[in-house]
């Protein structure tokens, strides 16, 4: 379980170890491929500057327009306004945003087009692109009399030396028309296949002694609507400011005077159409007032003359004022009328009041309104004795003569003021009736022509309406024609055609600067990428995670060459085989860098079988195949053979046998003797090329060597070896192909594994380090092969730069 607990870290830390990148490994990995940053700024810097050279420049003016409110200035109230605005006589306030789609609209720019003949191209060789030729650089105009609005034509006007012009390359809708070379003088009418040409000067052009006329013109007539469409979608407008009517108007083009050219003449088109749209609202306008004036005043005419006729006619005096007579005297007799139904009212209830048997001891009420001080007096004095009455009666009884004299003056007192309410009462209807027949007889005479006096009214009426619609209609025809006489441009140009002398396009720092960028980007993001993805081992630095000894690290057999060729070099190189690369490259008194580091290892081998007593035995062997493990075992045992040490060679890689190439080609071997065919090891031992080392080579291949190396053979001949050798180096096969290895591991004393740079996938290193943890192999130990002298990160561990140095010494 600890085993288990131990192999999961060490993986762990391998694997974050491998997705770990610094700034300064990437550095390294950069600084070593240098050539890449070169040849990357060399593209597209070199790619920046064709493309600045083969790009025309391009330039941008821009204009400003203030967009004036055609309502200041006006004398009208606002309900003239709004009333001429309704019937569309008065233009109303102007809308900035509809002005700004106005100024871009394709009427506009079709006009512009039309005027300054941009649909009629020149243009002259220059040196990296074709130069456009327009105004104060064009000498000549060509003057296409026979062509139409949508056809397309071209033709090569070329200046000769005697003053004449000779035309060709005639193209016509895309199809060239195969003719002859027209000669012509300036100004002839030349009668060509695409139609009648004239040749004229051009009025602004201005010569420049610091440049040759052009010898050829380029002449190209295009499609007038598809030049329309080309200037309309390079168009810009917009509004400045939300709280401002003010427009920036911008244009780009290749020549700067036609950029200016084309925003003055829009502007002017602008005006011209808006003044022409008002004063065709303004005609319309008189045409529609003259007209309405004549009918008003006819129809004014014959309604005076109806209300005339019709008074004489009738004897009608003022309708007005006699209505208002008759109607303030019926509000006078409803008024007294109302008077006198309250007073009716008053007296009938006092009079039902006092006529009750059931009131005969109580007080009347005092109320006021009967319209009778008289029978107000009474009805004091009334309520008077019976409050005496009442008085004594509460302290006496009714048979006190006093309330009984009281009593009888009382009923008295009801009496008459019940005969005065009855006389009030008859009085009052009298005069209700007399009112109601006065109001009767003013009511009748107002009415008593309703069907003459509604007609004076509706006729009166119209005769109002007309005057009022015939003096309304009068003022405006002045404001009308004072606004026709007056009319001025709806903008002033707050900034004409401007910009810099500095081409817009292509921005020169920007493309540079772009393709700097992108030229020390690019190798970067190409070596990040390509060692991301790279799960080989790329150097010790890869092994920082792991426990297992390493003895070192051999670099490859062909040293690296720097700069140019080396790089060449490693792109083009074909993989080789490590196995065709096996032979002898250690050798005596040689200080080279692989020598050095061979002498390395074998120190580090030594240090670590010091506490061994006896010969030692010593396994290479590996997980992959072509890892060099062969290579290493001839080498590293060559290195201990040229310090003086016996040292036999035995090649246990019963399969491929590679080894063995140095040794006996024909004859037995180690197969001979595990399988008990031969049992004299001497005579099958065979010297190398070099003194004190020795092979036992494989012999014949054997059909079953795992069983071979199972047997006791194999364990008896190692130890009758230990005894005439001082080392003995076994080359095995690789463990993770057979398990021939892990047989030969129970009788060796150090197991060396060979991992190869560029092979070894790093996915294998937690195995590598699963079986030193779980000593699976005796005395472990990690030969890193096949480093390069410019390591990746930037580490040199064993033989780096100090070995360089020494070696080249």
């Amino acid at each position: 379980m600890k085993q288990e607990e131990n192999s999961r870290s060490a993986q762990g830390a391998l694997a974050e170890q491998d997705s770990f990148l610094s700034l300064r490994d990437l550095w390294a990995m950069c600084w070593a491929r240098k050539f890449w940053f070169v040849l990357s700024l060399g593209l597209f810097l070199g790619g920046a500057i064709l493309y600045i050279l083969i790009t025309p420049p391009v330039y941008k003016r821009t204009a400003t327009l203030l967009i004036k409110d055609d309502s200041k200035g006006k004398g009208l109230s606002l309900n003239d306004q709004f009333s001429f605005g309704d019937m569309g006589l008065l233009q109303s306030n102007t809308n900035v945003n509809n002005e700004l789609i106005s100024i871009q609209s394709p009427t506009l720019t079709l006009e512009v087009v039309r005027r300054l003949g941009l649909n009629v191209e020149y243009y002259a060789d220059g040196r990296y692109y074709k130069e456009v030729l327009y105004g104060q650089e064009l000498p000549y105009r060509v003057k296409f009399l026979g062509l139409k609005d949508t056809d397309n034509a071209s033709l090569t006007l070329t200046i000769l030396a005697n003053g004449q012009f000779a035309i060709s390359n005639l193209m016509l809708n895309d199809n060239e028309l195969q003719t002859q070379r027209i000669t012509c003088s300036l100004g002839d009418t030349i009668s060509a296949p695409i139609g009648k040409l004239v040749i004229v000067r051009s009025e602004s052009y201005l010569a420049d002694k610091s440049k040759t006329r052009p010898s050829q013109i380029y002449v190209s007539y295009q499609n007038l609507y598809n030049v329309q469409e080309l200037y309309s979608s390079g168009l810009k407008a917009s509004i400045n400011n939300d709280k401002a009517s003010i427009i920036d108007i911008a244009y780009q083009d290749r020549s700067i005077q036609r950029a200016e050219d084309f925003l003055n003449m829009l502007i002017n088109v602008y005006n011209e159409s808006w003044v022409k749209d008002k004063n065709q609202v303004a005609i319309s306008t008189s045409l529609f007032i003259n007209e309405r004036l004549s009918v008003i005043e006819q129809e004014l005419g014959h309604v005076d003359k109806d209300i005339s006729s019709f008074k004489s006619a009738n004897l009608i005096p003022d309708l007005k004022e006699t209505t208002r007579i008759y109607l303030d005297q019926t509000s006078e007799a409803e008024a007294q009328l109302l008077d006198l139904s309250n007073q009716l009212y008053m007296a009938r209830y006092i009079r039902q009041h006092l006529g009750t048997d059931t009131n005969a001891t109580q007080l009347i009420p005092a109320i006021s309104g009967i319209g009778n001080k008289l029978i107000d007096q009474q009805i004091g004095e009334y309520n008077q004795k019976m409050l005496e009455r009442n008085s004594l009666r509460a302290n006496s009884s009714d048979e006190n003569p006093i309330v009984q004299d009281l009593t009888t003056q009382i009923g008295a007192m009801r009496s008459i003021i019940l005969s005065s309410l009855d006389n009030q009462i008859l009085t009052l209807d009298n005069q209700a009736r007399s009112l109601k027949t006065r109001s009767g007889q003013a009511t009748a005479r107002i009415s008593a022509n309703p069907t003459q006096a509604e007609y004076l009214i509706s006729v009166e009426r119209q005769q109002k309406i007309k005057e009022a619609l015939y003096l309304f209609l009068l003022q405006k025809r002045e404001e009308n024609e004072l606004s026709q006489a007056f009319s001025a441009y709806n903008t002033r140009v707050i900034t004409p055609p401007i910009g810099k002398m500095m081409p817009i396009s292509p921005l020169r720092r920007n493309i540079l600067l772009a393709a700097l960028v992108l030229g020390l980007l690019l190798p970067v993001a190409l070596i990040y990428l390509s060692e991301s993805m790279n799960t080989a081992l790329r150097s010790c630095r890869d092994l920082e995670g792991m426990t297992i000894p390493i003895a070192g690290e051999l670099p490859a057999l062909e040293p690296t060459i720097s700069g140019l060729r080396g790089w060449l070099g490693r792109l083009f190189k074909k993989k080789k085989s490590m196995k065709k690369d096996i032979r002898f490259v250690v050798q005596e008194n040689n200080r080279n860098m692989i020598n050095e580091a061979f002498r390395l290892v074998r120190t580090n081998v030594e240090f670590m079988l010091t506490n061994k007593e006896g010969a030692r035995v010593i396994a290479t062997t590996s997980i992959n195949i072509d890892s060099g493990k062969t290579f290493i075992t001839l080498n590293l045992a060559a290195s201990f053979a040229a310090k003086g040490h016996r040292v036999l060679m035995i090649d246990a890689d019963m399969r491929v046998a590679s080894l063995s190439a140095f040794g006996p080609v024909e004859g037995d071997g180690l197969s001979a003797l595990l399988a008990g065919r031969a049992t004299n090891y001497h005579g099958l031992i065979s010297s190398s090329l070099l003194d004190n080392l020795y092979i036992l080579p494989v012999g014949t291949l054997p059909p079953n060597p795992t069983e071979l190396l199972a047997g006791q053979n194999f364990a008896e001949l190692l130890e009758s070896l230990r005894q005439e050798y001082d080392y003995i180096f076994i080359d095995c096969p690789p463990v993770a192909i057979v398990a021939d290895a892990t047989l030969i591991s129970r009788h060796i004393d150090m197991t060396v594994f060979v991992a190869r740079v560029g092979l070894l996938d790093k996915s294998s290193l937690p195995v590598l380090e699963s079986y030193y943890r779980e000593s699976r192999y005796p005395n472990m130990v990690l030969v890193v092969n096949g480093t390069e002298l410019d390591n990746r990160y930037g580490y040199n561990r064993g033989y780096g730069a100090s070995h360089g140095y020494y070696a080249k010494k």
